[in-house]
């Protein structure tokens, strides 16, 4: 059963950061959540390498979450709000998926609640506004 201390520090700090970027205009810049789900993509490689767990597999996904972040960058900033929730439900069901990599216990619960927060702050705007239906 999952510790939920964890998971609601995260959900906390997921807000903190997100209300954070916005009062500090960190946000203004399309960049800023791409590179959000580069730098929380990455994390389960270096919990690899600490603990000697093979990367290969954490370097795939890496790569995946990263290349959804490039595109978000590039093109479409709300895909890596679809990418950073992503990761969130990949922090949920990483464990019966390719093991825990070496990431501590307490890891995928509050990074998931994070990155869940995240995504639905990046994509609340895209999905909440009101259609423009001026003919």
């Amino acid at each position: 059963m999952m510790n939920t201390v964890p998971l609601f520090i995260g959900l906390g700090l997921g807000g903190a950061i997100a209300l954070f970027a916005r009062q500090m205009r960190f946000d203004q810049d399309r960049s800023f959540y791409p590179t959000v789900l580069i730098v929380i993509a990455s994390y389960y490689v270096l919990f690899a390498v600490m603990s000697g767990a093979p990367i290969v597999v954490e370097l795939v996904v890496a790569g995946i979450f990263s290349a959804l972040a490039i595109a978000g960058a590039r093109y479409r900033v709300p895909l890596a709000g679809w990418g950073i929730l992503l990761h969130g439900i990949f922090d949920f069901t990483r464990v019966g998926l390719i093991g825990d990599g070496g990431a501590p216990l307490w890891w995928p619960a509050f990074c998931g609640g994070i990155d869940v927060v995240l995504g639905l702050w990046l994509l609340a705007p895209s999905y909440l506004s009101k259609p423009d239906v001026r003919a």
